[in-house]
């Protein structure tokens, strides 16, 4: 991202929240104060309650980002600048070289510097409160659980981990240690797609008839030793990696689970590079009623979108999973929504939830699902059978 670029999203970041006070979509961004209790002048007792929820709602969490690459220098740790609910409090890296760039540009003591083998200190430092998990997919599991066990709350990308198993053994610690366990689904917080939520659940244009889902991006303009094309921590190629939106996109148009899918692996045309990961694949999954979705991801070719077909009208998003530059129109015509800055906002929300102490919108058990359709749908293209979901 450009000097520019951060600059334009920190401005607008600041303009969204201070003059529209809501969301794209007209709805009443979370008024902190106004979810403490109302309290009783009269009733010094709920008074003190009052102060305490107060303080509580005031404070920032302070987030330790465990994983210093990509995504997290340019996505996570700019838009911890920007959050109001949480800052970049710490750091959790195996290579010791980026500790200094990174304390010198955004203030982190050493207190809150962290290695893998030091990780389970964290829980004797209250300044840190989430941990959010940036590493390869195979690692999510150990860190989210150590994690939890250390007390800290917990964020971690997508997919939540490379088998349904692991996902659930990281709701389980959570649960037993009482922290909460968000997925990285930044899409929730974002108007283009949440009005996709609103046309699908809703049935704005009627029942949904059809949906078509692709996310793909060209992994051959790179170099083929990175670990997205490593089984053993991805835990598969692109659906594990991009399309797993498509996956999330289908299912939050619709609002509910698919019954069954079917699937296919497309042809290899570049060996060098997918020697043990799907080079692409097309799958098609079915909803209550018939209704069917045609999801394809691949790691040689460019495609990003979302769209629906319902009985009196008709929407698209492309792009629809990239971090800006959203595009949508529906049949009643243009969409016209804000560019936001999504990882703010929503580190804001699952920050928000903590503090309220309410469920959240992303929780372990959806990155669960999602975990388990896609492992359905690498059974399908295996073994060319049309799968059964189970997912309530």
């Amino acid at each position: 991202m450009t000097q520019k670029s951060l600059q334009d999203r920190r401005h607008f970041m600041k303009r969204f929240t201070m003059v529209l006070g809501t969301t794209a979509l007209g709805i009443p961004l979370l008024n902190l104060s106004s979810c403490q209790s109302a309290g009783n002048e009269n009733d010094t007792t709920a008074t003190a309650d009052q102060g305490e929820a107060s303080a509580k709602e005031a404070k920032k969490l302070g987030i330790a980002l465990v994983g210093l690459g990509k995504y997290s220098k340019e996505q996570l740790a700019p838009a911890l600048q920007e959050t109001k609910d949480c800052y970049l409090a710490g750091i959790v890296t195996g290579t010791p070289s980026k500790v200094k760039e990174w304390q010198d540009e955004y203030s982190i003591p050493d207190k809150n510097v962290y290695n893998y083998e030091t990780f389970d200190q964290l829980k004797d430092n209250p300044a840190i409160d989430v941990v959010y998990i940036v590493l390869p997919n195979s690692m999510h599991a150990e860190y989210s659980i150590r994690a939890a066990k250390a007390g800290k709350h917990v964020i971690c990308e997508k997919p939540m981990a490379i088998t349904a198993a692991d996902c659930q053994r990281m709701i389980e610690a959570c649960k037993e240690n009482n922290v909460t366990l968000s997925i990285g689904y930044r899409l929730y917080f974002e108007p283009y797609n949440k009005r996709v939520m609103e046309l699908g659940q809703q049935e704005v244009f009627g029942k949904v008839k059809s949906m078509k889902a692709d996310n793909s991006q060209d992994m051959t303009k790179e170099s083929p030793d990175v670990w997205r094309l490593d089984k053993k921590l991805s835990g598969g190629g692109p659906l594990m990696d991009v399309g797993i939106y498509c996956v999330q996109g289908i299912c939050y148009t619709m609002g509910k689970n698919p019954v069954a899918v079917t699937a296919q692996f497309g042809k290899v045309t570049n060996p060098a590079y997918f020697k043990n990961v799907e080079e692409s694949i097309s799958w098609q999954l079915e909803f209550p009623g018939g209704v069917m979705a045609n999801c394809t991801s691949s790691y040689s070719t460019e495609a990003n979108l979302l769209s629906g077909e319902a009985e009196n009208g008709w929407w698209r998003v492309s792009p629809a999973y990239a971090y800006d530059g959203k595009d949508g129109e529906t049949s009643e015509g243009k969409m016209d929504y804000p560019q936001v800055f999504e990882q703010a906002l929503q580190m804001d929300g699952i920050c928000q939830s903590i503090k309220q102490n309410k469920p959240s919108i992303v929780p372990g058990e959806m990155g669960l699902r999602d975990v388990k359709i896609m492992e359905a749908i690498y059974e399908a293209a295996r073994t060319g059978k049309k799968i059964p979901l189970q997912l309530s």
